[in-house]
């Protein structure tokens, strides 16, 4: 920590963690060109193999999609993990001053959670850096979903640790809950972090052929599954309370976009649980159900990036916090839900209209329902290169706000 803070981010927040999941989230919308426009016969993902196949034999759109797609995955994993790097040194020092005693006794307790939500992401971020650049990677993937379990069951365990005390510390000491500081969605981002881990844990149940790991990422991601959608609905349902009463706290409305990746984590972990009770437990979807499941949570996105963009209009957030010269840790939430948007647009497409035939892949129709998903991703692009030079650059004399 500096004495005098020479850029906003000097001014340590766990919110910053949303700067390594907002990278991460956006290596994810790149993996999608390949997940959808790359063959992988057999494979319920495209492998390092089949990019090669692919750029080999393509067309010249073909080969630069996919030159594309491995950059954009490799420069978004590498602002990932860096992120992630500083984040722990610098949350590490953060826990040792007074600013730290006092966030672990207000409301803002909830945001540590904003850890172990960045570091499930970054592991997703890794297993879909390695499909992509190492070889022969499918050919020991079945030792590796162990290890991915336990390593998103040790990351669900520090989010529950969190959790746990944050909930202790309010529900058996009345008056430690400040509820006219509960007007945002802020309390939802423990929800957030535990869908993060939920997701995790199904991608064994979606890609393995071993019954048993199969089965387990499907006890253990519906398990904290379901808490992180019990969470969310608690959290949601009192915030609403207090925003109706005290209106929304203006650093921190970003967070009523927190809804969209919620449900586009927990919408992926779906689909592959799905995917997982169809090739090991004969449990037979139709491409119907699945589209009308994806088009479902797209209306709640929908919906909720309707109230969100009103309510930040309203407030002028944009003008101040990210076109402005005031700075808040709690911008980078901003960047989530277009990421999310943009991924749930090519699921829904893809796996939902496309499979349903309703839509001929790569008609015209096709192209520009993608198009949208691909806007939504590049503006997240610039949002996130525009928040790092704001907090991680040179001050300019920003008016830095305090985290929720």
């Amino acid at each position: 920590m500096h004495p005098t803070p020479n850029r906003p981010a000097d001014t340590y927040s766990p919110l910053y963690f949303l700067a390594s999941l907002g990278a991460g989230g956006l290596a994810v919308t790149f993996f999608m060109y390949l997940m959808f426009w790359v063959p992988h016969p057999g494979r319920p993902v495209p492998i390092f193999e089949d990019i090669i196949a692919a750029f080999g034999t393509g067309t010249f759109a073909t080969q630069f999609m996919i030159i594309i797609a491995m950059a954009g995955i490799a420069i978004m994993a590498f602002l990932n993990i860096r992120a992630l790097i500083w984040n722990l040194s610098a949350f590490n020092s953060f826990r040792k001053t007074e600013a730290y005693r006092a966030l672990k006794n207000s409301n803002a307790e909830s945001t540590l959670l904003a850890m172990p939500l960045a570091l499930a992401m970054s592991v997703n971020v890794g297993f879909i850096g390695g499909l992509a650049f190492v070889p022969g990677l499918w050919g020991v993937v079945e030792y590796l979903f162990p290890l991915a379990l336990i390593a998103f069951l040790g990351i669900g365990w520090i989010a529950f640790g969190y959790i746990g005390d944050f909930l202790g510390r309010v529900l058996t000491n009345g008056g430690l809950f400040d509820v006219t500081a509960h007007n945002s969605f802020a309390q939802l981002l423990p929800a957030f972090a535990l869908s993060m881990v939920a997701v995790g844990l199904s991608a064994p149940a979606a890609m393995s052929s071993n019954p048993v790991t199969v089965g387990l990422g499907l006890i253990l991601s519906t398990f904290v599954g379901v808490t992180a959608i019990i969470y969310a609905l608690f959290a949601a349902l009192t915030a609403f309370n207090s925003m109706l009463h005290y209106g929304t706290a203006k650093e921190s409305s970003p967070t009523l976009l927190i809804v969209i990746p919620l449900i586009t984590v927990l919408g992926i972990m779906f689909l592959r649980q799905n995917h997982g009770l169809h090739t090991q437990f004969e449990s037979h979807g139709t491409a119907g159900e699945t589209m009308m499941m994806l088009a479902k949570a797209l209306t709640i996105q929908l919906v909720f990036l309707g109230l969100g963009l009103l309510v930040l209009k309203r407030e002028a957030y944009f003008k101040d916090f990210v076109f402005g010269k005031k700075t808040s840790p709690g911008s980078y939430a901003l960047v989530c839900p277009g990421v999310a948007l943009s991924v749930m647009m090519q699921f829904f497409i893809n796996a939902g209209l496309v499979s349903a035939g309703l839509v001929d892949k790569f008609s015209a129709t096709y192209w520009t329902l993608t198009a949208i998903a691909i806007a939504l991703q590049f503006a997240m692009v610039a949002l996130m290169f525009r928040l790092n030079k704001q907090h991680f650059g040179k001050s300019r004399r920003q008016i830095q706000m305090p985290a929720e």
